[in-house]
């Protein structure tokens, strides 16, 4: 990949673009000390990967990210000192369009280093290939609630996940009566900002999940923590520790599983890129409850874990391109008139 580099930090810039030159497989196309030549540079010379700061001098790394998606878009990995201290920060560069976050390597603690950064990076190189980047739609008047609940859409995801249901969901409106729960791996410390900006992504509007709330026809509701996200009598929502064993958390196979067990109407089932298999026996679940299953294909999967889990128990009737699973629920569910 073409990658350039957004970064005011002399040593910091200079230790990406050896970890970027160091791997053979990338080059730098251009070093930007500034969020305004970053934007200038870009319409110069587009790269298919900016590494971007968020605190840079003329323009900042949000709103550098903002007017490059605007204009001349592409993928956008957020690279700065300490991100779970500038949480707020972070989510609004999402919101803009980037795609992802990690900490500067020559900044970053143990676990945050060179490896961290390159991972990140070869998972973008997969989005990238499937269908490219696209700037973020127009946000909409919200949906109102319109009555009780019809139809269940509940989404599972991990790694590459954010992009990945956003893209699912992005430039639709369920029809009436239409829940949707996302449960997506995600810290608790980051969950309450995934939401905020999963709703500057879409056009209809998105929670946080609250202990005790229920499932709100018109909006998509989001697990908020780490433990699992259970559904209970008349659409109540509530979340559990047990089973303590489970290594993800919140658990897509728990929520799965109480959707096969205790949803008696309509529901669909859809499990996105992760790494592991979570997720895939509650979506074989779902399907043995006559409900509708999806799972996302190799191709298009930032890591083919969990779909692949669902591919192999036999769990999802439709594998399909992540392109192609938002035209297919628009299809099977439909949408708002």
């Amino acid at each position: 990949m073409r990658i350039a580099i957004a970064n005011d930090v002399a040593m910091a810039a200079e230790s990406l673009r050896r970890i970027i030159a160091a791997t053979r497989e990338h080059e730098v196309l251009w070093i930007a000390r500034t969020g305004l030549e970053a934007v200038r540079m870009c319409a110069e010379r587009r790269p298919d990967l900016i590494l971007m700061d968020l605190n840079m001098p003329e323009l900042d790394g949000i709103e550098a990210t903002r007017q490059i998606m605007r204009a001349s878009p592409c993928a956008i990995l957020v690279v700065t000192s300490e991100p779970k201290d500038n949480v707020s920060q972070v989510f609004r560069a999402l919101g803009a369009g980037a795609l992802d976050v990690t900490a500067t390597p020559v900044q970053a603690g143990p676990g945050a280093g060179p490896e961290q950064l390159l991972a990140k990076i070869k998972t973008i190189g997969k989005l990238i290939r499937v269908g490219g980047i696209e700037p973020p739609p127009e946000r909409a008047p919200e949906a109102t609630n319109d009555g009780p609940v019809k139809h269940l859409l509940a989404i599972g995801a991990s790694t590459g996940g954010p992009a990945a249901v956003a893209r699912v969901l992005a430039g639709w409106v369920a029809p009436p009566g239409t829940a949707i729960v996302v449960v997506q791996h995600i810290d608790a410390n980051f969950a309450p900002q995934f939401a905020k900006w999963l709703g500057e992504q879409l056009l209809m509007p998105v929670r946080a999940i609250e202990h005790g709330e229920r499932l709100e026809p018109g909006a998509v509701q989001v697990a908020k923590t780490n433990d699992h996200l259970v559904l209970g009598a008349h659409g109540s929502l509530r979340y559990e520790a047990a089973p303590l064993e489970y290594v993800y958390r919140p658990s897509v196979d728990v929520f799965f599983d109480c959707v096969a067990r205790l949803w008696r109407g309509p529901a669909t089932g859809v499990l996105l890129t992760g790494m592991g298999r979570d997720g895939g026996a509650g979506l074989l679940q779902m399907r043995l409850a006559g409900k509708t299953t999806i799972a996302q294909d190799q191709a298009s999967c930032a890591v083919y874990g969990m779909p692949r889990a669902a591919a192999e128990l036999g769990a999802a009737q439709l594998i399909l391109p992540l392109e192609n699973i938002g035209q297919t629920l628009r299809v099977k569910i439909g949408a708002r008139p």
